[in-house]
C-alpha cells in the first residue's frame, strides 16, 4: 500500500520541515514515495534536499526557480513520476502531519469504498499551523471549504470554516470543492486528472473539483485532522515576486505572472463552459464518467449565470440534484430613483441594494454628493431596501440607515 506523494515547492523554507513532519509522523514510512518539484534559487539555502538525494523513495526535481512557470506546472511536473502507486497525497511544501497520518487517510479511503463510492477523493482547507508556535498553535478543529465569491475573471474562490458538529462525526462528509493543498485518494488520480500546465494559479482548484467529478472521483472532506497547512505565506518568495515588471525589463524573465494568469483564465472560463473561446484542452478536459452539468447540479453552482443553490450559500453538504427551483431561474432588471440625505466631509457615501435576506445584490459607492442616484442593475433576487452609509473623512462609519423600496 505505497503512497506517492506530490509536492510542488517554490523557494520555501518550510520544505525540509514538511518533509520530516511526514516521514517522521508515517505510521509505515518505508512506503511513501516521495515526488518533489524543488524549484530554487542557488543563494537561498533553507531547501537543501541532499540528505534525501540518496533515498530511494524521494524522486527529486531540480528547478531554477527562473525556469518555473507556476505551481500548476510545477504540479504537472511531480505527476510525471508517478509509478502506479496504490494512493496519492498531493500536499503543500509548508504542512505538519499528525501521527499515523497514512493509516488514518487509507482507513478513511476504505471505510468510503465499502459503503459504495469506488474513487473516494479526501480534501480540504485543512486546519492551520503556527510555524512559530508549533505544535502548540495547530488548530484541532477540521475544517471543510465554503464558497467565497466569483472573481469578474472566472475562477472562484473559497473559504474555510468548522465542519459543523465535529466532535460527533464518524465519517469524512461530502465536499462540493477541491483544494490542491491536500488530496488524499486512489495513485490512478495522478494519471486520470493531471494538473493542466498552462495554468498558473487562480482556477487551478475550481478546475480540478469539476474534471475530478466528471471523472468518477467523490469528493469529501475528513472529519478528523490528520495534517495541518501553514496559510500565511511569511517568509516565502512568492513566484509572482519573481515574474515581475522589474524582471521582466530586465531581461529576466521572459512572460510576467499576469499574462500567465490571464492566459488560465480563459482556459478555465472555456471549461466550466462560461465562454466559447476554441482553446483546445486536450487531456486536461471534463472526463467522461459524469457531465458539466452534473457536477453544476451536485455543487449548486451555475457557472455561465454566476448562480448558486441556496444550500451552496448556506453550506448545506451536497449533492443538490434539485434544477427547478435555481438552475432556470432568470435575472430581472431593476431601475430606481433613490434620493440621497444631505452629508458633507466625507470619504465616500456606501449606497448598497439587498434582498429579502440581508444579502447585496448591487453597490455604490460616492465619492461626490449629489441628490438624485439612477441605479440600474440586473438580479436573481427582489430588492427590498436600500442602505445608506456614510464614511466620514476620519474612516469612521455613521449609523447605517435602511429604507424599504
Amino acid at each position: 500500500m505505497k503512497i506517492f506523494v506530490q509536492i510542488a515547492a517554490y523557494r520555501d523554507p518550510q520544505l525540509v520541515a514538511t518533509i520530516k513532519s511526514m516521514i517522521e509522523n508515517a505510521k509505515r514510512p518505508k512506503n511513501l514515495r516521495i515526488g518533489i518539484a524543488r524549484q530554487f534559487h542557488p543563494e537561498d539555502g533553507f531547501d537543501d534536499l541532499s540528505e534525501y538525494e540518496k533515498d530511494k523513495r524521494f524522486r527529486i526535481l531540480n528547478i531554477p526557480y527562473l525556469e518555473s512557470k507556476g505551481v500548476c506546472w510545477a504540479r504537472h511536473q511531480v505527476q510525471q513520476v508517478y509509478q502506479d502507486e496504490e494512493y496519492t497525497l498531493q500536499i503543500d511544501s509548508h504542512m505538519r502531519f499528525a501521527p499515523n497520518w497514512d493509516d488514518e487517510m487509507i482507513k478513511m479511503i476504505k471505510q468510503l469504498q465499502k459503503k459504495g463510492h469506488e474513487k473516494p477523493l479526501l480534501t480540504g482547507y485543512v486546519s492551520s499551523f503556527d510555524p512559530d508556535n508549533d505544535p502548540s498553535g495547530r488548530m484541532q478543529e477540521p475544517w471543510r471549504m465554503a464558497f467565497d465569491r466569483f472573481i469578474p475573471e472566472g475562477a472562484v474562490f473559497f473559504l474555510p470554516e468548522t465542519i459543523p458538529n465535529w466532535q460527533n462525526l464518524k465519517e469524512p462528509v461530502t465536499s462540493r470543492f477541491y483544494s490542491a493543498h491536500y488530496c488524499f485518494t486512489l495513485g490512478q488520480f495522478a494519471k486520470e486528472v493531471q494538473h493542466n500546465p498552462e495554468y498558473y494559479f487562480h482556477g487551478e482548484e475550481i478546475s480540478i473539483a469539476a474534471r475530478a467529478y466528471t471523472w468518477g472521483y467523490d469528493l469529501f472532506h475528513p472529519h478528523k485532522t490528520v495534517v495541518w497547512h501553514e496559510y500565511t505565506r511569511e517568509g516565502r518568495t512568492k513566484h509572482w515576486t519573481d515574474f515581475n515588471t522589474e524582471n521582466l525589463s530586465t531581461g529576466v524573465v521572459e512572460k510576467p505572472w499576469w499574462e500567465m494568469d490571464n492566459d488560465s483564465k480563459r482556459r478555465l472560463r472555456h471549461m466550466l463552459q462560461e465562454e466559447d473561446n476554441n482553446i483546445d484542452l486536450g487531456i486536461y478536459g471534463l472526463g467522461e464518467v459524469r457531465t458539466h452539468h452534473d457536477y453544476e447540479l451536485y455543487a449548486g453552482i451555475n457557472f455561465k449565470e454566476r448562480m448558486l443553490h441556496p444550500n451552496t450559500i448556506k453550506g448545506i453538504n451536497p449533492p443538490i440534484n434539485d434544477e427547478t427551483e435555481w438552475y432556470l431561474k432568470q435575472k430581472e432588471v431593476y431601475d430606481l430613483e433613490l434620493e440621497i440625505p444631505y452629508t458633507e466631509n466625507f470619504k465616500f457615501i456606501y449606497i448598497g441594494v439587498e434582498d429579502e435576506n440581508g444579502d447585496v445584490i448591487y453597490r455604490h459607492d460616492l465619492t461626490t454628493y449629489q441628490e438624485k442616484l439612477n441605479v440600474k442593475f440586473e438580479s436573481y433576487e427582489k430588492p427590498r431596501k436600500w442602505v445608506y452609509w456614510v464614511n466620514d473623512i476620519n474612516g469612521e462609519w455613521s449609523t447605517r440607515l435602511d429604507y424599504l423600496l
